[in-house]
């Protein structure tokens, strides 16, 4: 019998793009966005747009109970090198296109002062919904950082649609899908046809060889169940 064998897992990677090296605006951040029982563990891929000391940025994501596997190659690149840490190849280039009509839906929070029971208006919550009518072609990307996207085609393979909310797709999907970008669990992806090279909701990803062939081609939603895994369901259309 032979002493090594090669066998395959699905295993679920965030990755982290980070556009500052303050180490501790770093951990302030981090520390209002990840879930103490949903991140605990969680897998990550590392990026950067700044010069980091990476070992120490490493160190701080452990101490947040992170486990960091990556870099992206490019700033990081040289250093994780240096100390034979895994280095991923860049990303290939995507054009980010103007959708064809965007929808701003702007909402006050109200909140009573304790001082006279008035009510003082708070910070605006802004949610928007991108519309698109063209096709979407290979290397084109449609992104949505403040809601949904709602494409009115399909989208071929090598184009890419990222939402921080819902992500709508009234066509054939070729690309990469990834909704919940932002976090958000509750996200959903529904497709008239789903052919997608990868959907991903909150970090939650699949890719084409994994989703369920009864749902190839298929009217479909896809949403996170109650253990955090992708759940594809038939739509009756």
């Amino acid at each position: 019998m032979a002493d090594i064998r090669i066998t395959g897992r699905m295993v679920n990677f965030s990755r982290l793009t980070f556009d500052t090296n303050d180490h501790d605006a770093i951990r302030q951040q981090l520390t209002q966005l990840l879930d103490d029982t949903a991140s605990q563990g969680a897998l990550v891929i590392l990026d950067s747009t700044v010069e980091q000391e990476l070992i120490a940025l490493i160190q701080l994501l452990v101490s947040l109970g992170l486990q960091p596997m990556a870099v992206i190659d490019g700033i990081l690149g040289d250093e994780a090198r240096a100390i034979q840490f895994p280095v991923l190849p860049a990303d290939r280039p995507l054009q980010r296109i103007k959708p064809t009509t965007e929808q701003i839906v702007e909402q006050i929070e109200d909140k009573a002062q304790n001082t006279d029971n008035c009510k003082q208006k708070s910070n605006a919550v802004s949610h928007a919904t991108s519309y698109h009518n063209e096709i979407l072609r290979t290397g084109q990307c449609l992104v949505q950082e403040n809601g949904d996207v709602i494409l009115n085609a399909s989208m071929n393979s090598g184009s890419e649609i990222i939402a921080s909310g819902n992500i709508h797709v009234y066509g054939t999907t070729h690309g990469r899908i990834i909704a919940g970008a932002s976090g958000d669990a509750s996200a959903r992806i529904f497709c008239q046809s789903l052919n997608a090279e990868l959907v991903s909701i909150a970090g939650t990803y699949c890719v084409a060889d994994d989703v369920p062939h009864d749902m190839i081609k298929k009217p479909v939603q896809i949403y996170l169940n109650e253990r955090h895994e992708l759940e594809f369901e038939a739509l009756e259309i």
